[in-house]
């Protein structure tokens, strides 16, 4: 229950965000209706995470392994400047976990909202390239135990790096795709304590995808 508390939190903290968005696209729209850029581009990706996992465990032989999955992505990206934006970056994604010892570990949810600061190359070229860097919040939800009697998954900050291109395909509609690398760490209580593990997923993340710039 207070896992849960905390993954209710984190998605109204994003509606929020969302909807404070959604309050200036008024004033975004009018924007470029006099003929100027607005500030604010929502993409909608496909994206694949990868988990580039290691672990130190303790009480169990091996280490832990997490396999992939394919999710949708939301992002908001605000300009500052033509060259200047910032990105919020919104996706959950469900992981199997196991040992390499052969204990299936169960399964469980993913949730790393990420600010991105990024800087646009050439923001109004046909071709966009964009790198971005900044931080995650990784909430981990939804645990399954599998074969153990109880697991948990300790919350916590991570890094994120970025690159990726739009590619104008007119009337304010971008064709996107990116590539990011987050650094998400978690220490593993399973069995109550008795065996612990002290977790890097360190996922790559692909994505391709759609924008619209308000």
């Amino acid at each position: 229950m207070k896992k849960l508390g905390v993954v209710t939190s984190a998605l109204a903290l994003a509606l929020g965000l969302t909807t404070g968005a959604l309050g200036f696209f008024g004033s975004a729209v009018e924007a470029r209706a006099e003929g100027g850029d607005s500030p604010w581009l929502i993409r909608v990706r496909g994206i694949y995470v990868s988990p580039d996992e290691s672990a130190s465990v303790t009480g169990l032989a091996g280490t832990v392994e997490a396999d992939g999955a394919v999710v949708p992505e939301l992002d908001i990206t605000y300009f500052f400047t033509d060259n200047i934006a910032a990105e919020l970056i919104l996706a959950t994604s469900p992981h199997d976990m196991s040992a390499t010892a052969g204990v299936d570990l169960g399964d469980v949810w993913v949730l790393p909202p990420t600010l991105l600061l990024q800087y646009h190359f050439t923001p109004k070229d046909q071709f966009r390239p964009y790198v971005g860097a900044g931080i995650n919040y990784t909430i981990f939800y939804g645990e399954d135990s599998g074969a153990v009697a109880s697991i948990d998954y300790e919350d916590g900050f991570g890094y994120a790096l970025q690159a990726g291109m739009d590619y104008d395909l007119g009337n304010q509609w971008v064709f996107n795709i990116d590539v990011k690398k987050l650094w998400l760490n978690t220490d593993v209580s399973i069995n109550g304590g008795a065996i612990t593990a002290d977790v890097d997923l360190d996922p790559w993340i692909f994505g391709a995808g759609f924008g619209y710039r308000f």
